[in-house]
């Protein structure tokens, strides 16, 4: 069996509301070739394909691909540039679509909610709706919520429900930091997100959220951004810096082992260099479909031809995330 954890749909109330363009920060455009593009505060960060809100056309690919099912998230840019009462709306519409198409395609979809962090009575009253009365199985979360590093307190609150639901986080990039220096080549998308994700998992580990949440069970999109290449650098700065451990006593690596990582890299060399680290048990299969730089075919053939023995891919094809998501089969 194969299960994608990180494929994106956009129900289609959410793409008709930006089109509006009454939010500031978001607004569709065509770009240079005609399609139509999200664009969040001056940076591309999403190109619409016809796959995001049609799952007839979906089901076809994960046929193609070879997919059994797909975890279903709604990506950048989420719902929190929007007001408070307009971030609510559009979570709820995004978890009742979601959940609708996992209800009546229980065998091929399931989904991560999507939460309005701006009011911590919203996030945690949609966060259980979501799970409770929805079936969501996770949560999606930005690698930062409206620029704000995902350890900065008043996040606190949100790592202590999920930690108390025992439900899984898909760290997802958003719109980076010193994004204006982007705009070029497309840069955002190319090499931003793997920075802010950088920076998200190091604030995690250096924050002390899983030192104070130890049974998170995070799951980081994009293989982890450049992270696998870096931990020894992680490690020696740690050993070296005061700073470093303000927040944390223990090795960052003992952190960094717990995490689980996506399979969204396609790359042989950088999947070997993960599984080195973090080893099979912590890899999960990941496309980034439909977006255009995913690639459904290629998740599936990357994994496949890695050189691992066979038992070691099937987890990372479907028993790591069957785990942790307690499905059954």
């Amino acid at each position: 069996m194969k299960i994608d954890i990180h494929n994106h749909y956009y129900p289609e109330a959410f793409i008709r509301e930006l089109e509006k363009g009454i939010i500031p920060t978001l607004r569709i455009i065509q770009d240079e070739v005609g399609r139509n593009i999200i664009v969040h505060k001056g940076t591309r960060v999403v190109t619409i394909t016809p796959p995001m809100n049609n799952v007839n056309l979906r089901l076809k690919d994960m046929a193609r691909a070879g997919i059994d099912m797909q975890i279903l998230s709604l990506s950048i840019p989420s719902v929190n540039d929007f007001t408070p009462e307009e971030g609510i709306t559009f979570a709820q519409i995004v978890n009742e679509e979601l959940s609708s198409i996992s209800q009546k395609y229980q065998d091929q979809f399931a989904f991560f909610a999507t939460i309005p962090i701006k009011v911590k009575e919203q996030a945690i009253t949609e966060l259980k709706r979501a799970v409770e009365e929805l079936g969501a199985k996770g949560i999606i979360l930005g690698s930062n919520i409206e620029g704000k590093p995902l350890d900065s307190p008043q996040f606190r609150f949100l790592f202590s429900c999920i930690a108390e639901m025992d439900i899984p986080i898909l760290i997802h990039p958003m719109t980076p930091a010193g994004n204006d220096a982007m705009n070029d080549y497309r840069l955002a998308p190319m090499i931003g997100f793997e920075m802010d994700i950088c920076l998200a998992v190091i604030r995690i580990v250096m924050g002390g959220i899983l030192r104070d949440f130890p049974n998170l069970k995070f799951i980081i999109s994009h293989l982890g951004g450049a992270i696998p290449y870096l931990i020894e650098r992680i490690e020696n700065c740690f050993h070296a810096y005061p700073e470093c451990k303000v927040n944390i006593q223990d090795s960052p690596k003992n952190y960094l082992k717990k995490i689980y990582l996506d399979t969204v890299s396609f790359h042989q060399p950088a999947l070997m260099c993960a599984y080195a680290f973090h080893g099979a048990n912590h890899l999960i299969l990941g496309s980034d479909y439909p977006h255009v730089i995913g690639n459904i075919d290629l998740a599936v053939k990357s994994i496949q031809d890695l050189d691992i023995p066979d038992k070691e891919k099937e987890w990372i094809f479907s028993k790591n995330l069957k785990n942790i998501l307690k499905l059954a089969g």
